[in-house]
């Protein structure tokens, strides 16, 4: 195969465009209803966004209310750490605290809110076949993984979920100081009886996480290992991201009808996504 020099701006010029049509594994495919892996219920009009997001990396989307984000943990070594910030009004983003604390409950499942400082519900749960989740520890440092692995610079070999994250936020107009803590999917962690956090790692390849978005969000994903996994490699594996049209849940939804906190949380959001004509 014949180089291209880039030494000049026709060179620079003839070489990107060589690369038209290439395909890897990780990446965004567009137009997104071309992708494989989609359910056979969602029409391809309704098909938004479709991507393979590699161990170490991360991507941000801008979801509309009702859009459904489809997880999948491809190889079984993924872990998704998640932030979701109101689009409508980005001051307001998720509160792993209040989401445990306000549904009496640290382990995620089919059925959880996903919760705001504000008492609105930014996305529901609506599936998960994994079981695997932690709402716990956050996601690493850039300190903690220079510490184990030797590098936690976002563009080095060993990122730190904390870094990407932010430059996930950067990419949406916003900052460092508009992340909070996260939470992750398909890495578990139980907090044992004597207070200490046991790290249950994955269920298997093939586990799944569907969210129902309530709110518009603005979605920082970093796919990265877990803080607490006790492996000594930086050990990180694809995580595919589906996105498809969909409705919010309406006050008769079983989410919204579990308890008086969902009931309560659910006509918040109603009523502020109804003021803001969202």
């Amino acid at each position: 195969m014949t180089s291209i020099s880039t030494a000049s701006p026709l060179g620079a010029r003839d070489h990107a465009r060589a690369q038209g049509g290439t395909v890897v594994d990780t990446m965004p495919t567009v137009p997104a209803a071309g992708a494989p892996g989609w359910p056979d219920d969602v029409a391809p009009a309704d098909r938004l966004h479709a991507e393979t997001v590699a161990g170490g990396n991360y991507t941000t989307l801008a979801l509309a209310r009702g859009t459904v984000l489809d997880l999948t943990d491809l190889d079984g070594d993924a872990c998704a750490h998640l932030v979701l910030v109101n689009a409508a009004q980005p001051d307001e983003r998720l509160n792993v605290a209040d989401t445990v604390k306000i549904q009496w409950q640290a382990y995620l499942g089919a059925g959880s809110m996903l919760l705001s400082d504000r008492g609105r519900v930014l996305a529901t749960v609506v599936e998960d076949t994994s079981g695997r989740h932690d709402t716990f520890c956050g996601t690493s440092s850039k300190v903690a993984n220079e510490a184990r692995y030797g590098d936690g610079s976002p563009q080095g070999g060993t990122p730190a979920g904390r870094e990407l994250l932010v430059l996930a936020a950067l990419k949406q107009g916003l900052g460092a100081r508009d992340v909070p803590p996260s939470l992750s999917f398909f890495q578990g962690v139980r907090v044992a009886a004597d207070g200490t956090t046991e790290f249950t790692g994955s269920a298997g390849a093939g586990g799944r996480v569907r969210l129902r978005l309530e709110l518009p969000c603005l979605v920082l994903l970093a796919n990265v290992p877990h803080p607490v996994d006790p492996r000594p490699e930086y050990t990180s594996t694809p995580l595919q991201v589906r996105a498809w049209r969909g409705a919010p849940a309406d006050l008769d939804d079983p989410a919204a009808t579990a308890g008086p906190e969902a009931a309560r949380a659910y006509a918040n959001t109603t009523d502020y996504a109804r003021a803001r004509g969202l």
